[in-house]
This record gives C-alpha cells, sequence and structure tokens, in this order.
C-alpha cells in the first residue's frame, strides 16, 4: 500500500501499456506539455493553459440548441428534458427504456454473473464492464444514448466505462471530476439508468441542480497534490469533507431521484452526486451508470495522477 504512494510504480506500469496510452502523445504537443506517454498527470500539468470549455458551458443551451440539426432529429419528449442542460447539469428522461429492455438488461446482467464471466469488484460494491460482455449492452449505450450526449458535449465521444450495482452505492457527495478527469474540463458526461422502480427506502441517487457551475474541486484544493516523486497522503473522506464545504457555503439544493425502472439522469462532469443511505436492510437498488469522454482531451485520474488508459476500450 506505502509503494502505491510513489509515482514511479504506476509509471512502470504505464511503460508497457503504450498501445492504450499513446493517444496522449499528441495531445500533449498540441498543449505544450513535456509529457512522456507514461508519465504522471495532474490539474497542476495544466496550469496557465488555454482552456477551450465546452460549448454549453460557455453559451446557454436553451438559447443555441435549436440550432443544432442533431438536436433537432432527437424525439421531442427528449429535447425538452435536454433543453435547460447549461442551467441544470443534468437531464432526466423518464421511460427512456422499457420495461422489456430493463428485464434484457438485468437477466444479461444476472446471467455473467452465474457464469463468472462479470465479477464484482474488490469492496463487494459494483460490477465493472458489463457493456465488454453483453452486445445488447453496448449497443444499447452506443446506439441509444451515445446520439443525445454528443448533442450536449458536441463532441465526438466514446464510453470509458459501465458500472452495475445490486444495491445503492451510499457513496458521499462527489463529482466525477476527481476521479474521471479531463483536459479541457468538462468533458465526460455520465448517464444512471434505474433497473427497477427505486424509493427512498432503497438509498436513492443524490444530485445538486447547477452544482455543476462550481469550481471544479482538484488534489490542491484540499491539500493532497503530493510532491514530484510521491502521490497527496489525504484521504478520500478529506476529499468528501471539502465538498461538504462548498455545498455549505454554496446553499445549493439537493435533490432525490426516486426513479422507475427505465428512466435515466444524464449528468454533467462536475454536477454534484452521490447515493443515500440505505433505510431498509437488505433492498436492492439496480442501477447502472454509463461515463464517456470525448474523444479529443486528455484523460487522467486526478487523485491518483494516472493518464487513463483510454486507448484500451477498444482492445476488448
Amino acid at each position: 500500500m506505502i509503494l502505491k504512494q510513489y509515482k514511479i510504480i504506476t509509471q512502470l506500469y504505464n511503460l508497457f501499456n503504450k498501445k492504450y496510452l499513446k493517444h496522449n502523445i499528441p495531445l500533449f504537443k498540441k498543449y505544450g506539455l513535456d509529457k512522456k506517454y507514461y508519465s504522471s498527470i495532474s490539474s497542476q500539468d495544466f496550469k496557465g493553459l488555454q482552456e477551450d470549455l465546452n460549448i454549453y458551458d460557455v453559451n446557454n443551451s436553451k438559447d443555441l440548441l435549436h440550432k443544432d440539426p442533431n438536436f433537432m432529429r432527437l424525439e421531442t419528449h427528449i429535447q425538452k428534458a435536454i433543453l435547460n442542460w447549461s442551467d441544470n447539469g443534468y437531464a432526466i428522461i423518464r421511460s427512456f427504456f422499457s420495461r422489456e429492455e430493463v428485464d434484457t438488461i438485468n437477466n444479461e446482467i444476472e446471467d455473467l454473473i452465474d457464469t463468472g464471466k462479470l465479477k464484482i469488484t474488490y469492496d463487494k460494491s459494483r460490477y465493472m464492464f458489463a457493456n465488454r460482455l453483453s452486445k445488447f449492452i453496448d449497443n444499447l449505450a452506443k446506439h441509444r444514448m451515445q446520439p443525445i450526449l454528443e448533442v450536449l458535449l458536441k463532441k465526438k465521444i466514446t464510453l470509458f466505462q459501465t458500472i452495475n450495482f445490486k444495491t445503492g452505492s451510499e457513496q458521499s457527495t462527489h463529482s466525477d471530476s476527481i476521479h474521471m478527469t479531463t483536459f479541457p474540463k468538462g468533458n465526460l458526461i455520465a448517464v444512471w439508468v434505474a433497473l427497477q422502480d427505486i424509493t427512498v427506502e432503497d438509498g436513492p441517487l443524490h444530485y445538486y441542480p447547477g452544482s455543476h457551475k462550481l469550481d471544479y474541486i482538484m488534489n490542491e484544493d484540499y491539500d493532497n497534490s503530493g510532491t514530484r516523486y510521491k502521490l497527496g497522503n489525504k484521504t478520500y473522506s478529506n476529499y468528501g469533507e471539502k465538498i461538504q464545504e462548498v455545498i455549505d457555503s454554496s446553499k445549493i439544493e439537493r435533490k432525490q431521484f426516486l426513479a422507475k425502472a427505465g428512466d435515466i439522469l444524464i449528468w454533467h462532469a462536475n454536477l454534484l452526486h452521490g447515493g443515500d443511505k440505505i433505510n431498509v436492510e437488505g433492498n436492492t437498488r439496480k442501477s447502472m451508470v454509463f461515463h464517456y469522454y470525448a474523444d479529443d482531451v486528455i484523460c487522467y485520474h486526478e487523485i491518483t495522477q494516472r493518464p487513463t488508459l483510454k486507448g484500451k476500450l477498444n482492445h476488448n
């Protein structure tokens, strides 16, 4: 565990994964970064660089989306759901997936678990990358959801990962950008899918409308930058405490997503969200999360200062 604090450990691992990291080489050159493909990377490396933000982080989606032909091709109820993206930082689309599609997803996940192909993570909380094992799920991600997300980012995107939960995560409030970070910022987008009807007893998702407009919280904001050779020594709870300070000072509203099976919630890279406490022991909260990166940005993990093995997405 102590060895993992030294950047050289992950750099050595990265050294042998060039085919999954070489996409960063032209991007480092583009931004004038003196970095090797295997180098550690953090938000501090981008200080002083010109950062072109997403169009709907600069201009209001209500004013511009109607001028986008791809937006106009979407179904009317989807257009209405995403129109206030710039103001809210999220969009809820009810009954996006039919009950039959939800049943198919749940059955595929159970089959993959029962056959040992899909394994639970070391912390016994989630199942990763089901899309790599299920053509049905992969098709939903790429052909049903991705066109909507590309309208919101106005960029081509690639699915990075999926996460399945059987029960509520009870994860503290956070922004995905501390885990899956990009430069320029804001080039991650996520979808949360309800795979059952969810009540307050089940530990529902919570989120803070408009919180995507707040400053991004990075390592240096909670004294976790570390040194040239070592990672910072703060814990994830220290990050959570910093997020709570931000919430308290900004006085933003907190909402719960009491979803029906098939409902989806799309969120901005910096939207604050988390999982509420499970109030009835044994209750499930079947759900699935899809994370997508924009194609033309530097992707890394701020906490661990590792470049993302993004190239691995096409080598499964």
